[in-house]
């Protein structure tokens, strides 16, 4: 995958270009900005036998780029929009008076250092960058899930356990307060069983004592 050849210009002026190849596209470009319709910001590509040309018009600044036809349009488009926006950023307003080849000396180098960049280094192809990065991101998110889903199988297990246990505690802590209760009132029962016999057996033994009836004046 190359790109081959790009120019800068406006209307049909060319400012600056680059060719890293001997090839007629030169020509072919000439042809192509006087034959782009009406004013407005267009994006569009035109196939030359292997080659495609592939123009980006934006605010009357038209930049285009041949490359072979293995290289598609997105990263094209991206040197297209790269070259736009350093052209604009360098020259401003000038751009829009300047004379043919006015920029060429300085910003041929720039169209040269960046076709280098965009036809031969990856990175340069930032939407397969940024899919391998979201696809080691997806990878690590999927793991963590895994983790986090086994994690939550056990905490499962773990919650299921401990409402048991709640379960026996309140079954075991009102079995315990019935028991207390049975406990207690047996006990009272007792006490109270205990006392009315203590007080028969006193009873009994005053009357022992005092001799049957005389037992009140006994008691006195």
């Amino acid at each position: 995958m190359a790109i081959l050849y790009a120019l800068v210009g406006r209307g049909s002026v060319v400012l600056a270009e680059h060719s890293a190849a001997s090839t007629n596209a030169s020509t072919i470009a000439r042809q192509i900005l006087e034959k782009i319709p009406g004013n407005g910001d267009a994006n569009s590509s035109y196939s030359q036998d292997r080659f495609i040309f592939h123009v980006k018009r934006t605010d009357g600044l038209t930049v285009l780029c041949m490359a072979d036809d293995v290289a598609g349009r997105r990263i094209p488009f991206a040197f297209l929009e790269e070259i736009h926006q350093r052209f604009v950023r360098t020259y401003g307003r000038a751009v829009l008076s300047a004379q043919a080849y006015a920029m060429n000396d300085d910003f041929s180098r720039v169209l040269s250092q960046q076709m280098e960049y965009y036809s031969n280094d990856p990175n340069a192809d930032r939407i397969n960058r940024l899919k391998g990065e979201m696809s080691q991101v997806r990878n690590v998110m999927i793991e963590n899930i895994d983790k986090v889903l086994e994690r939550g199988d056990r905490l499962e297990l773990l919650v299921d356990k401990t409402a048991n246990m709640q379960g026996n505690t309140i079954r075991f802590r009102k079995q315990a307060r019935r028991f207390k209760n049975a406990v207690w009132w047996r006990n009272v029962k007792l006490i109270v069983a205990v006392i009315f016999f203590l007080l028969v057996i006193a009873y009994i033994v005053l009357a022992f004592v005092c001799h049957g009836p005389a037992l009140p004046s006994c008691i006195k």
